[in-house]
């Protein structure tokens, strides 16, 4: 039996399908995509989307911060920023003959960093912290961010020319790597048919999405995320899972204790989705691919052959049996 209050848990799920309703308003054809966003606000982390330019991934957080009234910060990176442009730094106000912080634009709830992989690692380390532990050092002095708070990475796959790779310090920090595609034949004629009918603009508006919930409602939904039920047998299946990263022919490095803490928050997450107050295999094994693809090395020799991540963690998955109910 679920530990969860039903009326509480009625009401979370409520408020997260309205969230994605609204948010689907604007983000045409891209329902799987904003779900597993929603799932790693849910579940407190922080989501890498994957994707070539145009595909509404800037849409897509302005459409979430719109849908719950948070702060909402933008950084683009580029190979000439420095880290207090990230992070805020320390000025010297002649008039009190004292320090004073400036904020840099990550002190907000949700924080787009645009094209991460274009800023050199110096840069993009000064997001460890912040992602981590929630706070900012500056001058030895930490100052924690006001919750709920959440980054948002993007990075095109395609061009790599002017790029750095993100460290897999870093790529262990998100929760989930989100690959957005293109829309399908039919969504794409939705979205040009709304884009292009008495717009002047290119891009779709979001200040008419209803503001669902509040930052503090956000928080609340996080805590019942967190209590969803997870039985033994499907936290086991999740560690094997893990497990056979580790073991596997092929794979240079599995994931670490943070993969497997990811699988099951995201599951917890996904059954709210759902409306239900328990987590099932399916719920792991789905999560699985978004919540592993980013922290597994591929060995150069299958490389060579052509496979992917994605074909290896299928493989990997389906031989990991299930717990049967």
């Amino acid at each position: 039996m679920s530990s969860l209050n039903p009326e509480i848990f009625s009401k979370a799920s409520e408020q997260v399908n309205a969230i994605r309703t609204e948010i689907n308003k604007a983000v045409i054809g891209q329902e799987s995509v904003v779900d597993q966003v929603l799932m790693t606000l849910l579940a407190s982390g922080h989501v890498l989307i994957e994707g070539v330019p145009g595909l509404g991934k800037t849409l897509l957080v302005r459409a979430l911060a719109a849908c719950f009234g948070c702060k909402f910060g933008r950084i683009q990176f580029t190979p000439d920023l420095m880290p207090s442009d990230v992070t805020g730094h320390a000025i010297y106000d002649m008039k009190s003959e004292e320090f004073k912080i400036r904020r840099g634009p990550a002190f907000t709830n949700l924080l787009l960093a645009d094209e991460i992989n274009r800023a050199p690692a110096k840069t993009q380390a000064a997001l460890l912290e912040v992602m981590q532990e929630k706070q900012i050092t500056i001058e030895g002095r930490p100052l924690p961010l006001q919750p709920p708070f959440m980054v948002l990475a993007t990075q095109n796959p395609i061009e790599q020319e002017g790029t750095y790779p993100l460290p897999e310090a870093e790529l262990d920090r998100f929760m989930l790597k989100v690959s957005i595609d293109y829309p399908s034949l039919e969504a794409e004629k939705n979205l040009v048919s709304l884009v292009t009918t008495n717009k002047l603009s290119d891009v779709l508006d979001v200040s008419e999405l209803q503001q669902v919930v509040s930052p503090e409602g956000v928080i609340q939904l996080q805590k019942v995320t967190a209590q969803v039920d997870v039985d033994d047998q499907v936290l086991d299946y999740a560690i094997r899972i893990i497990h056979a990263t580790r073991a596997w022919q092929g794979l240079n490095h599995g994931a670490g204790p943070r993969g497997g803490i990811a699988l099951i928050r995201v599951a917890r997450a996904r059954a709210l989705l759902r409306g239900q107050h328990f987590v099932t295999p399916d719920d792991v094994k789905t999560v699985a691919p978004a919540a592993l693809r980013h922290r597994l090395g591929l060995a150069a020799e299958l490389e060579i052959e052509g496979l992917s991540v994605e074909e290896v963690l299928k493989n990997l998955l389906d031989s990991v049996a299930a717990p049967r109910s």
